[in-house]
């Protein structure tokens, strides 16, 4: 059986599935899995979730915590998810319909504790796993967890949805989607690509449709588990042909921790709500802000008077413009999620390490990513879509910088372009940097947008208390 465990393990890549020779193992896997010692039980004594519904968090055995790779192989049992890929999705899903709520009062409360669970990524056992995550200065590549951030979100939103009227032998009725990141924040620990990884997470706070979620990430140092991210997910639920919402279980918080966790989640929606309402493609600058712009507009001047077509740029400055770095890629069905789309965590992955280049070639030095903000899925990226992203440095203070990625697809043909994504990101460079100055109106608000990330997130730097 452990034998059997380790194959596995070894043969499905960082994706959900990589090669039809995978179906006989996943069908041999299922009756491994029910059995292991990782297979739980319902807190309410009813039957299990849709992927479990233990309290995971009582957990304290090292032993007992799965691999990612284990959490990762129960997903595609529990969707219900055939190996190999297809133009058109082998499942019909529409028969799953039914068994989805009407009324959130139609499926059970659940806790926080429901949700909780854990997972380890086994760097000190597995040399090709080092491979994949060590970046050529020996350290752990921020991409690659980012992209087990976004597979372990799923899987937390899978343990909290529970309805003791859906039988246990068919798929999950949900479709689980990443929404936003809204924040991502690291430690001073650097991670060692040669030490195992904890990665542990529950849902913090639910609205009709919508699941907030915070993931740990851990490094065990000199005996003892030391936090080096914690990461803020937003993940909708939708129905199983991906047409419209569905309800999920709401959460009723156990105990003065569990509802002290609960206020601070309904605070975050509350501030995204009021973010999106003051945001600059909807309301005018601030008089602060309007007065920043203009100070830099002025510091571009070449004397007192208006010139045409005569503009100077400042002592130790760089235009926005100058800072831009592109990638365009074609993306294949090795990227790809369990509903046949381009899966989310890799393309966090690409905008993060094409930010950290931006950064590199602007500061002249190896920058450390200090935070990541405001990550927004607004279309999904189609297998074989021709992906075109662009980072810019938006914003500085003094060793401190932000950057924007904006993550588009091309029509070739009609060179047509939709956003699908914008990720922002807090960068520290090693020594004092350029300042960057704003040319037009529009990298003038770009400007004012990264500033007010960047206020957000300096605000919240180096502290990861819940």
């Amino acid at each position: 059986m452990l034998h059997r465990k380790m194959f596995l393990f070894k043969l499905v890549s960082r994706n959900f599935y990589s090669a039809p020779v995978v179906h006989k193992e996943l069908c041999s896997l299922r009756d491994i899995l029910r059995a292991s010692k990782y297979a739980t039980k319902s807190t309410s004594g009813g039957p299990a979730s849709f992927f479990s519904s233990s309290s995971a968090g009582a957990e304290t055995d090292e032993e007992k915590i799965p691999t990612l790779q284990e959490i990762r192989l129960n997903l595609i049992e529990k969707m219900g998810i055939s190996p190999g890929y297809s133009l058109i999705p082998k499942e019909d899903k529409s028969q799953l319909l039914k068994y989805l709520p009407q009324s959130q009062d139609e499926i059970p409360a659940r806790t926080m504790q429901d949700s909780f669970q854990a997972a380890v990524i086994p760097l000190s056992s597995d040399v090709q796993l080092q491979e994949k995550y060590v970046t050529s200065l020996g350290f752990v590549r921020i991409g690659r967890l980012l992209e087990d951030l976004d597979l372990f979100a799923v899987s937390v939103v899978m343990k909290h949805l529970y309805n003791p009227n859906v039988p246990a032998d068919i798929p999950c009725p949900y479709t689980i989607v990443t929404l936003m990141v809204d924040e991502v924040s690291f430690t001073d620990i650097t991670p060692k690509p040669k030490k195992d990884i904890k990665i542990s997470g529950q849902v913090t706070y639910v609205g009709k449709s919508s699941v907030e979620v915070t993931v740990w990430l851990e490094q065990k140092i000199e005996e003892s588990w030391k936090r080096i991210t914690r990461a803020i997910f937003v993940m909708v639920c939708r129905n199983s042909i991906r047409t419209g919402s569905a309800l999920v279980n709401k959460i009723e918080p156990q105990g003065e921790r569990e509802l002290r966790i609960f206020k601070n989640g309904e605070s975050r929606a509350k501030k995204r709500r009021l973010e999106e309402t003051e945001s600059l493609i909807k309301k005018v600058p601030t008089a602060e802000e309007q007065a920043l712009i203009h100070t830099a507009f002025t510091s571009t001047l070449e004397g007192e008077d208006f010139c045409i077509d005569r503009r100077k740029l400042p002592l130790g400055s760089v235009w926005m413009e100058d800072t831009r770095v592109t990638s365009t890629i074609v993306s294949h069905p090795e990227d790809r999620n369990m509903h046949n789309t381009v899966f989310g965590g890799y393309l966090m992955r690409l905008a993060v390490e094409l930010a950290w280049t931006c950064g590199y070639k602007f500061c002249h030095g190896r920058p450390t990513c200090r935070k990541i903000s405001h990550i927004l899925f607004k279309n999904p990226v189609e297998v074989g879509s021709l992906l075109q992203l662009q980072a810019q440095v938006i914003y500085t203070e003094k060793n401190l910088f932000q950057i924007l990625v904006v993550a588009e697809v091309l029509n070739p043909l009609t060179e047509k372009t939709i956003t699908t994504n914008t990720f922002q990101y807090t960068f520290e460079a090693p020594m004092i940097i350029k300042t960057v100055v704003p040319m037009s109106y529009h990298e003038a608000m770009i400007y004012l947008h990264g500033r007010r990330a960047f206020m957000k997130s300096i605000d919240s730097i180096g502290s990861l208390s819940q």
